[in-house]
């Protein structure tokens, strides 16, 4: 049996495992590249395989754009195999492709105006919102901690990650037909942490001979997570005596909802003023709606706090989903103190650009960043101190409003959390290293070296085939 990374080897964003076993290919998620433009779009545009004829089976672990995200053109490029997932997995992609899909027409739509003048050639979307809504076909829903069959001789079963709503570890049972053996292996996806609101805790997973182990923030601590919803209030106290605007800049999957929720704890506890909170983010709202449909993937607290009680955690008096483009415009024109919060996440598309370009040169106000921000992203260059000016739609800003980055909200593994799965897996003889910048996992790889000396640790270089 052989591995080739196709993405997240030594980086990040861009998830895509391949295995190949007793003449079968299956890929174990299938994300998009994020970070620099240039960059990010060569890699996203083409495949090191043949979609239509090479792979037989695709394992999606969570519906976050860097692991889901080129499902569509997967399909676009002839797939018809099927995407296993969980159901709550797949109520996502379904509106988080369709999404991603709209935002690659617009953008194009924006380049090849901008290229009319240069005699470029536009290349057309990486894939449409059509090819997104076609692609929902093929997804195929499983429960967690249900065996499964993705091909001869291969069969998986789904673990709680802890990560995002529906997101989950994979186990793998394999018979190897080359070598007469039976092998056990383990992807990760995107590994999560204890007590996070709303979802559960990951679960512990039973011996396996090899496993796929994100490394994020392998070099990294996060702070309790109590202390995030603390630093969000004071950040907000803060502002709103200034009568500023608080912009956080939020994935629309999981970490929206998060914040919604503590900012209705912080508001029924009178932590908080009672000043507007908008969701700007027709997606987030779909994506809400969706949380409500799946209480499987609920932790106690969750519903000792809200569900049994019959209140819905997301909807209090002080918060608005918008909606429309005008909506949305007019937030840029009314007055603070207000909370808006918009994706994408890392700053990239979406709405909470215009935001930004309006109210990052305020000093009144402030960006508060609640997530994970890529290299060569705009959210990493707003938060890195040493940066004075970033550019947005082309035009350059000087970021004179506050910045405060909370990490304690990250739903990433920090290295504790890391160190103590991957020490307690049973049998692990194979370690592969991925979703992480170099210098991350080069430090996991080490502490994990001292703790075991006989275990093999890879980290995977994109496009080479490992043993496994």
């Amino acid at each position: 049996m052989k591995l080739i990374s196709h993405g997240a080897a030594l980086e990040v964003t861009g998830s895509c495992h391949e295995l190949q076993v007793n003449g079968k290919r299956i890929l174990l998620d299938c994300g998009l590249f994020q970070g620099k433009r240039s960059e990010a779009a060569k890699k996203n545009v083409s495949f090191d395989f043949d979609p239509s004829a090479d792979i037989d089976a695709v394992v999606l672990t969570h519906a976050h754009m860097d692991h889901a995200g080129r499902m569509p053109l997967l399909y676009k490029r002839g797939y018809r195999g099927p995407i296993y997932c969980t159901y709550a997995t797949k109520d996502l992609a379904d509106v988080m492709l369709q999404d991603s899909g709209y935002i690659h027409e617009k953008d194009e739509e924006y380049f090849c105006k901008h290229l009319a003048a240069s005699m470029m050639k536009c290349e057309g979307p990486l894939y449409t919102q059509q090819d997104a809504i076609d692609c929902a076909e093929i997804f195929v829903g499983r429960n967690y901690g249900s065996w499964f069959d993705v091909c001869d001789g291969v069969r998986a079963k789904f673990f709680e990650a802890g990560h995002v709503l529906g997101a989950a570890m994979v186990i793998l049972e394999i018979e190897d037909n080359e070598d007469n053996s039976k092998k056990t292996l383990c992807f990760t996806g995107d590994l999560g942490r204890d007590t996070l609101p709303i979802i559960r805790d990951p679960e512990s997973i039973p011996p396996v001979d090899s496993l796929i182990c994100e490394s994020t923030y392998g070099n990294r601590k996060h702070e309790g997570i109590e202390n995030a919803k603390h630093e969000l209030c004071d950040a907000i106290n803060r502002t709103a005596e200034r009568g500023g605007k608080i912009l956080i800049p939020a994935f629309s999957l999981e970490r929206t909802q998060e914040i919604i929720y503590d900012l209705h704890v912080l508001w029924d506890a009178g932590e908080i003023p009672q000043i507007p909170i908008f969701v700007d983010s027709p997606l987030a709202s779909r994506v809400t709606k969706i949380f409500m449909k799946h209480p499987e993937c609920y932790d106690q607290d969750m519903y000792e706090q809200f569900l049994s009680k019959s209140r819905n955690p997301f909807q209090f008096s002080g918060v608005r989903y918008t909606e429309s483009v005008e909506e949305s415009k007019e937030l840029n024109q009314n007055p603070g103190p207000m909370i808006i919060m918009a994706g994408s996440g890392m700053c990239e598309g979406g709405r909470i650009r215009h935001h930004l370009r309006y109210n990052i040169e305020d000093p009144r106000c402030t960006v508060v960043a609640v997530g994970y921000m890529a290299e060569n992203t705009l959210g990493r260059r707003i938060i890195d101190p040493e940066v004075k000016a970033v550019r947005i739609f082309d035009k350059t800003y000087h970021k004179k409003a506050e910045v405060v980055s909370i990490n304690a909200y990250s739903a990433h593994a920090d290295m504790t959390d890391l160190d103590e799965f991957i020490t307690s897996v049973s049998g692990l003889k194979n370690l592969f290293l991925v979703h992480g910048e170099e210098e991350n996992i080069q430090s996991l790889s080490k502490r994990m070296s001292e703790n075991n000396a006989n275990l093999k640790i890879t980290m995977p270089e994109r496009g080479i085939a490992y043993n496994v």
